[in-house]
């Protein structure tokens, strides 16, 4: 693609999310997520593969029924209350139907079946922007409509990580691993949204963090399916040791980084007399940890054929950029002693 286009696109993606931090009316918020879905429409159909347009084109659709789902609940806000301010949503009706368009924008249980789908007819850098850059905007609304329907969002957050945990079983595509986790992960931040919004944005961010890192390892080892996982020992053997390690952090074991946002939310969910939720949350944790498991295992503990094509890849000098690998795998892997100024951070 032309750098200019490129660097054009970028703006775009960058300026629609900004718009829609900034505004504190519906309709501004709403043209900031057309303009972010609009941008990352031509990065997503760059490569003319049929599954990159097939992709883009179901992207294209879903984004467009939650964006006019959300006009129209705002819309219907506005008739009611009289109110376009973000900030006054007082109406029970516009606030669900806002979190339902909010919900299918970002791709939460059960409005998410199209995201393993999009994201496997993409290269892994645009699914990177899929998977972090595209969920800030309607996080940001999320956050500042605080729902009043209580009920709704916990069935969403539920459910997500059932379906999060469940639909990754059995695939054996990177990309359709990743979004499930990634729906798993979403389902965490919403089960906490309106208990403790600043930590739902703490775990936000750590689920990027860790999604970084996770998607430059398989972008470095040019791998897509499991199969082609076992050969990433002889392209760098260093980070294939590490890569587990990123990946148990995602599940949520304890010495990593990814273990803080899942052991604040239970004892915030404990807080709230909701052990139940905690629990079944907890439970759906274990899913994911189970292909995790299988993604280490298919790294480390499988050898592929010791041939020349096989064990020759780490003699060549890789071109690509290790730089933003290197610190966000320390990043996913070393943050959990943070975890106390963490804390005092969110209750001040």
């Amino acid at each position: 693609m032309n750098p200019y286009i490129l660097a054009t696109l970028l703006f775009g993606l960058g300026l629609g999310t900004t718009i829609t931090f900034a505004s504190s009316h519906w309709l501004l918020a709403w043209m900031g997520l057309e303009m972010n879905t609009l941008a990352i429409i031509p990065l997503m159909a760059q490569h003319h593969h049929p599954r990159a347009v097939e992709a883009t084109t179901k992207y294209f659709l879903t984004q467009a029924t939650a964006a006019a789902m959300l006009l129209f609940a705002s819309t219907t806000n506005a008739w009611l209350t009289g109110q376009w301010d973000i900030q006054q949503m007082t109406h029970p009706l516009p606030i669900a139907l806002i979190t339902l368009a909010l919900a299918l924008k970002i791709g939460l249980a059960p409005l998410h079946s199209w995201l393993p789908e999009v994201l496997q007819g993409l290269d892994l850098t645009t699914g990177l922007i899929l998977s972090t850059w595209q969920k800030l905007a309607p996080f940001a609304l999320l956050l500042q409509i605080q729902p009043a329907n209580s009920s709704i969002l916990i069935i969403l957050g539920l459910m997500s990580t059932l379906v999060g945990g469940w639909g990754g079983l059995n695939q054996t595509q990177l990309r359709k691993i990743l979004a499930y986790s990634s729906i798993a992960h979403l389902g965490w931040m919403i089960l906490v949204l309106q208990f403790s919004p600043s930590l739902t944005l703490l775990t936000l961010l750590t689920y990027i963090v860790m999604t970084f890192s996770t998607f430059l390892v398989f972008k470095l080892n040019k791998s897509t399916s499991i199969n082609m996982l076992a050969t990433s020992w002889a392209k760098a053997p260093a980070l294939t040791a590490l890569a587990p390690l990123v990946l148990l952090s995602l599940g949520g074991l304890p010495p990593l980084t990814g273990f803080m946002p899942k052991w604040l939310i239970l004892q915030e969910l404990a807080k709230q007399d909701l052990a139940p939720t905690a629990t079944v949350a907890a439970m759906s944790a274990l899913l994911s940890l189970y292909f995790y498991l299988r993604l280490s295992y298919a790294m480390t503990l499988t050898m592929s054929p010791n041939n020349l094509t096989g064990t020759t890849p780490w003699r060549l000098q890789s071109s690509q950029l290790t730089l933003p690998l290197a610190v966000s795998t320390l990043a996913t892997l070393l943050l959990l002693p943070l975890t106390p100024a963490t804390v005092a951070l969110i209750t001040l």
